[in-house]
Parts: structure tokens; C-alpha cells; sequence
């Protein structure tokens, strides 16, 4: 049965149920890295702002970019005022460290600009989806792949983000980030808003992108109504030449 879901808003959908999911990653690398005071972060594509907020508890100095209108303003409204959001990354600004936390392929041009004026020895860390074996909601973003008649597939290529944006590679790690939500419904939501199925709704509609979505989570609703998938996540970490 397809659930009954509240009007779309992909930008606070996911700020309030999807965002989340992806605290063990964040914490793995700031963790790994040794973000903390003193240390200037620049997180590309940084959404709604939660890995911004972390990285600012630590005591480390804190700029977002995101191109997303909407989760920028969500952004500002969460964030304390030390904390800047924009839609485009500052120039002339020194970084320690570079985050793209939700990686695409087509992050390359955007990860060229930022990373061609830093400092030598700067790290960049780019994050993505695990092997797909490893990931229970690969079949549920395969509907998405389905229904927008493209090539179906998890795996971003870190590695070959890392190298056509001239970075020297120097390690790589996996943080289990499973997705856990309260019902269909709210998983429908939070999946629609991670944008994996943007295609899908303007190939389609909305309301048969819902519908296929709640099919393939049914294997994963458990007695209670919620609703449980293990996933993997990759993340690379490189350093500026």
C-alpha cells in the first residue's frame, strides 16, 4: 500500500529526516582527520548544514557552499551566525580541509575550482555510496535509475574524481550509515529529497515515483512499521599537489 505522505519539501525533508543518517560518516572522518580548534573547513555541497554544525562543535572555523537555494536558507536558519552559508564557495579564503560529504560525478568542475587556489597539502575528502552488496537501499535508487530511463549504479567514482581534479590520493575508509525511519512514509519522503530520484519525478510524476518507491521498501519494513537499511559508505581522502 502506498503511504500516505505529507506535501513535498525536499530541502526540509531531508534536513529533518535524511540529513541524519550520515552523522557516522561525518564523525569518521572529523574523527580520522582531527578536526577541532584551529582547523578551517570548507564543506562543498554541505545541504542543510549538519556536518557545518559538527565540524563547529569541534571548535573548527566553518564555511558551507551549496548551490541549492532552498537548503542554503535552511542552512543559515539552523546555524549559529559564526558559521557563513552560501551558494557559491568564498574566494581567497584558506582552507585545512575540504568535504564533499554527498558526492556526484558531476562535482568535478565545482572540486577543480576550489581545490586549483589551495594551499599545497590542503585535504579534500569526497564521500559516496559503499560496493552495492553492501547498501540494502541500492535496489530501492535502482527504481529512480528505472524510471528515468538511465544507467542504473551506486558506485561514484571517488577515485576518479580525486585524479581528473589533480589531487594526490592518501587513503580511503568505510563507515556503515544505516537508514532507519519511523514508517513508509517518512522514508519515502527522506529518500525523495536525497535527489536520487529528481529524474525519475520529471520523467514521470511524483505521485508513481512515491508509489514504485513504497513497493521496493516493502522488504525492509519491519513488524512495527518502521523501516531499516544497512548501507556502506565510501569516503577517499586526498591531499592538495
Amino acid at each position: 500500500m502506498t503511504p500516505t505522505l505529507v506535501p513535498h519539501h525536499p530541502a526540509r525533508d531531508w534536513a529533518e529526516i535524511q540529513e541524519r543518517m550520515l552523522v557516522p560518516l561525518y564523525e569518521a572522518v572529523y574523527d580520522r582527520l582531527g578536526v577541532g580548534a584551529g582547523t578551517r573547513v570548507l564543506g562543498l555541497r554541505c545541504g542543510s548544514g549538519l556536518a557545518l554544525l559538527m565540524a563547529a562543535a569541534r571548535g573548527a572555523s566553518v564555511v558551507g557552499a551549496d548551490r541549492d537555494h532552498a537548503r542554503v536558507e535552511l542552512a543559515r536558519e539552523r546555524l549559529p551566525e559564526a558559521v557563513t552559508v552560501t551558494e557559491e564557495p568564498p574566494e581567497g579564503v584558506p582552507y585545512d580541509v575540504i568535504t564533499a560529504f554527498h558526492t556526484t560525478d558531476r562535482l568535478l568542475p565545482e572540486l577543480v575550482a576550489v581545490t586549483r587556489t589551495a594551499q599545497p597539502g590542503t585535504t579534500v575528502v569526497l564521500a559516496g555510496w559503499g560496493p552495492p552488496e553492501r547498501c540494502a537501499t541500492e535496489p530501492v535508487l535502482r527504481v529512480g535509475a528505472r524510471l528515468a530511463d538511465r544507467r542504473p549504479g551506486l558506485v561514484t567514482d571517488l577515485d576518479g574524481l580525486v585524479a581528473g581534479a589533480g589531487l594526490r590520493p592518501d587513503g580511503s575508509g568505510r563507515v556503515a550509515c544505516p537508514f532507519g525511519y519511523a514508517n513508509e512514509g517518512s522514508a519515502v519522503r527522506g529518500l525523495l529529497s536525497t535527489g536520487a530520484f529528481d529524474e525519475a519525478v520529471r520523467a514521470t510524476d511524483l505521485g508513481q515515483v512515491e508509489k514504485e518507491i513504497a513497493e521496493a521498501l516493502a522488504p525492509h519494513v519491519r513488524a512495527d512499521g518502521t523501516v531499516w537499511m544497512p548501507n556502506v559508505f565510501r569516503y577517499v581522502v586526498a591531499r592538495v599537489r
